[in-house]
């Protein structure tokens, strides 16, 4: 029963805050799950891969409801979306097998370290300049596939590179969040097939998993992540959210240092 609370209360969180600061799940939901599989002593050995092939799992759904809110506001550049997706795919599929490859201790170091930068950059509000248009669909697809690789082995929908490469390449803000938005889909869709397949037929995993997505914690997180992310856009009207993203700033890399050390 604590476990299935615990699942719960992560996708409050979860949405929660990316209602509230615009963030994606992943960086919230892999540290939440590794600290509650751990506790579990759910497949030690996988322990990681389980956390971020179950994180990029919810944000299947997440992205979904946000892609269709931000197409319907006329936020999304389709054609650099599509021009993005198959690099996004083959490389969320690439981050899958080197996730899949790499030791669950290894893994988790490196996302400290990126949940430190990501902390780093909410914390400082880092945007870069306007410095050129976008690529040719190559290059698109070359960008997507960096995009989809560090996405998948990170669990993220991919929002803290994506908004970021469009920004600088001259993007608006509102329809880069927006099609940043619409890139997740792809990112987590192509990822979680790539940990279900990494994962398929590995010893040690518990039961009810699907590779390397536990069902139970999916369904769990999702119920209330869509419950809750409504609530967290209403009450970005109404707090402080530049103080609140410094704060978390402060949590991620508390977080980061943990998951590092």
């Amino acid at each position: 029963m604590f476990t299935f609370l615990a699942y719960l209360f992560t996708g409050a969180f979860a949405g929660m805050t990316a209602g509230l600061m615009g963030l994606g799940g992943g960086a919230v939901i892999v540290p939440i799950l590794y600290a509650l599989f751990t506790i579990q002593a759910l497949a030690p050995e996988y322990t990681m891969q389980l956390a971020v092939g179950t994180s990029l799992a919810t944000i299947v759904f997440t992205a979904i409801s946000s892609s269709l809110t931000h197409y319907r506001l006329g936020n999304i550049q389709t054609k650099t979306v599509l021009w993005l997706t198959p690099g996004i795919i083959i490389g969320a599929w690439l981050g899958a097998a080197i996730a899949d490859a790499l030791p669950t201790d290894t893994l988790r170091r490196i996302f400290g370290i990126f949940e430190i930068i990501i902390a780093m950059q909410i914390g400082f509000g880092f945007k870069p300049g306007a410095n050129r248009t976008l690529p040719s669909p190559r290059g698109l697809a070359v960008a997507g596939s960096f995009i989809g690789t560090i996405s998948s082995i990170m669990g993220i929908g991919g929002g803290s590179l994506t908004v970021p490469y469009l920004l600088w390449c001259n993007v608006p803000m509102k329809e880069a969040v927006g099609s940043s938005a619409a890139c997740g889909l792809p990112i987590a869709f192509a990822g979680v097939i790539g940990f279900i397949v990494a994962g398929l037929g590995n010893p040690g995993l518990p039961d009810w998993s699907l590779g390397y997505v536990y069902l139970p914690a999916t369904l769990c997180i999702v119920s209330t992540s869509v419950l809750f992310a409504p609530i967290g856009a209403h009450l970005a009207h109404r707090l402080p959210v530049l103080i609140l993203k410094r704060i978390f700033a402060v949590f991620l890399v508390l977080v980061g240092l943990k998951m590092l050390l």
